[in-house]
């Protein structure tokens, strides 16, 4: 990592070098617009349940309520939404998926139109939520229309990113976010375990922080080892032999968890519809059986919250993985796995290795997600203070990749000019 790192600052790799400046420097301007507030308006001081995941994404911008509030939440809504509907659930869009470079840039365009249409809906809701019900509709609409901006902006931003940054710009700006809330809260961590009211006192908190950071270093390269752990199905071609001399061996690799932080997502929108609806019909009744049986911190709430990932994690790994697509594109490609007939009983074996990995990958979203719900139940710590989440998940998963795309273009560089020399 360092070597990589160390090899992006020499003077051969001036251009990428600018490409990291630059990612920088429009993170640099995603942060600061985190503290630009929307006139008019205040903080959200009260318990935001699952928009805390939209707040800590948007780098504690949905609280300051900022003009970046809604982060990129209405585009991810509508990625997830444009998944399922190219289930063969509407076969424009099908159609649109199986016609390469053009129909993802269809697709790409639909998804942004629709990010923005849902975020004019929820700048609408969340206006009501801070002006009350006696503002006039200029003001309902007022806010919405800057909050739909500054989502648009974003998403211009993203854009800029991924053509003349580092990684995919949506990503990095959720990257970004996250990583801006963790000083404030290792600061509180820090404020909350040590004690100077003596020097015993001091010393404990202090072993109780570094025991903190431990723990949360340990889950850090927990998290990373089964990001990056794959099972690999080994593929043979009918046109060439894995026997000769030199020869590689292809395979098919699975990650353990194909579904990533989608299943979480799709978990904590589901609970949290309730809630938003006690708060708009403002019914003494169904508030209280929403506050007894499902909020995350009530224990059945937190079973119901727990067996959602786990179900959507599962489901949701043979949606993105395809089976009956994956046995078809290798038997076209003339591939088989050594062992099984091409057609249904590659599919069958398969999905086979699929549900054992999705139950296992699952399993580990589950534990991840429950993480900071457990530490917050049994801590005395403030609430921003956490170990493990979704966060963490993300930050990983798009350092990784970063790193990996990093990493790709100096060995490509590195082969050009040891090409060149020859």
């Amino acid at each position: 990592m360092f070597a990589t790192l160390k090899q992006l600052f020499t003077p051969t790799n001036k251009d990428l070098r600018h490409r990291f400046y630059f990612t920088l420097f429009v993170l640099m301007i995603f942060i600061l617009g985190t503290f630009i507030r929307v006139p008019g308006t205040q903080d959200l001081t009260s318990n935001m349940g699952f928009l805390e995941l939209i707040n800590i994404m948007g780098g504690g911008a949905l609280k300051n309520f900022s003009i970046f509030a809604l982060g990129v939440m209405p585009y991810i809504t509508a990625s997830i939404i444009m998944q399922l509907l190219q289930m063969d659930i509407i076969p424009y869009f099908s159609d649109l998926s199986k016609q390469g470079y053009v129909g993802r840039q269809k697709l790409n365009q639909i998804t942004r139109y629709m990010g923005i249409a849902f975020a004019f809906i929820e700048g609408y809701a969340f206006s009501f939520a801070v002006l009350g019900k006696s503002a006039s509709i200029v003001e309902y609409l007022y806010i919405s229309l800057v909050l739909t901006a500054g989502t648009a902006f974003l998403l211009w931003l993203g854009d800029q990113v991924s053509q003349k940054g580092l990684g995919n710009g949506i990503s990095m700006i959720i990257m970004a976010g996250i990583i801006a809330t963790l000083p404030q809260m290792f600061i509180e961590a820090f404020s909350s375990l040590v004690k100077f009211t003596g020097a015993r006192e001091a010393t404990l908190g202090i072993i109780g922080f570094l025991v903190f950071l431990l723990v949360y270093l340990i889950i850090v390269v927990g998290v990373v080892f089964v990001q990056e752990s794959e099972r690999r199905i080994p593929i043979q071609y009918a046109n060439k032999s894995s026997a000769g001399f030199n020869a590689k061996q292809s395979f098919m690799p699975i990650k353990i968890n194909s579904a990533g932080v989608m299943p979480v997502i799709f978990a904590s929108s589901l609970i949290s519809i309730p809630g938003i609806i006690a708060q708009f019909i403002k019914n003494d009744g169904f508030s209280i059986f929403v506050q007894k049986y499902l909020t995350y911190t009530t224990p059945v709430g937190f079973i119901l919250y727990v067996v959602l990932i786990f179900l959507f994690g599962y489901f949701y790994t043979f949606i993105q993985m395809r089976p009956e697509e994956l046995s078809k594109n290798l038997q076209e490609s003339g591939g088989y796995i050594p062992g099984i007939h091409p057609g249904k009983e590659t599919e069958k074996y398969v999905k086979q290795v699929l549900s054992r990995l999705s139950i296992f990958g699952s399993l580990f979203l589950t534990i991840i997600a429950a993480l900071p719900i457990i530490f917050a139940k049994f801590s005395s710590m403030p609430t921003t203070v956490t170990i493990g989440g979704t966060g963490l998940l993300i930050v990983v998963g798009v350092a990784l990749e970063v790193y990996k795309q990093l990493e790709g273009s100096l060995l490509a560089r590195g082969y050009k000019q040891n090409y060149s020399r020859r």
